[in-house]
C-alpha cells in the first residue's frame, strides 16, 4: 500500500466541495429558499445570512476533501474508479446527512419535507460529487 496523496486529496476534496456546495446552493438557496426563509420566520429567526452561508460553504468544502481523503483510504482495499467513490460518498452522507435527518426528524424543529428531500438530495450529491472529486485522485509514482 502506497501513502496518500495529499496534494491529490486536497485538489479532488476542493473540485468535490464544489459540487456540493453548488447542489447545495441549488436545492437551498433557489428551490427552497422561500421554504427555507419561512421556517426561520416560523422559529422567529432571521433567514440564514452571509456569515452561516460561509460556514456551509466552508463545510462544504471541508467535506469534500474528507470524502476524497476516505477515497483515498479505502481505494488499496476496494480498488480505484466509481465503485469506490460511491462508497466513500455513501459513508460521508451516512454520517453528514442521514444521520443528522434522524436526529433532527423527531424535534419538529424544520418542516419534515425539507429535511426528507435534502437528506435524499445529497444521497445523489455526495456520491456524484465523489465520483468527480475522486477522479482526480492519483496516488504518488
Amino acid at each position: 500500500m502506497g501513502k496518500i496523496n495529499v496534494g491529490r486529496v486536497i485538489l479532488g476534496g476542493l473540485l468535490t466541495g464544489v459540487v456540493i456546495n453548488l447542489g447545495e446552493y441549488v436545492l437551498n438557496g433557489v428551490i427552497f429558499k422561500a421554504d427555507w426563509e419561512q421556517a426561520m420566520k416560523d422559529l422567529g429567526k432571521q433567514p440564514f445570512g452571509d456569515q452561516a452561508i460561509a460556514i456551509f460553504v466552508g463545510a462544504g468544502f471541508l467535506l469534500g476533501i474528507v470524502v476524497i481523503w476516505l477515497y483515498a483510504a479505502i481505494r488499496p482495499r476496494f480498488g480505484a474508479g466509481v465503485k469506490t467513490a460511491i462508497w466513500a460518498g455513501l459513508f460521508a452522507w451516512f454520517f453528514a446527512s442521514l444521520y443528522v435527518t434522524i436526529g433532527m426528524w423527531p424535534s419538529g424543529i424544520f418542516p419534515e419535507r425539507l429535511l426528507l428531500i435534502g437528506c435524499a438530495w445529497s444521497l445523489v450529491e455526495f456520491c456524484l460529487a465523489a465520483v468527480i472529486g475522486a477522479w482526480l485522485y492519483k496516488e504518488e509514482a
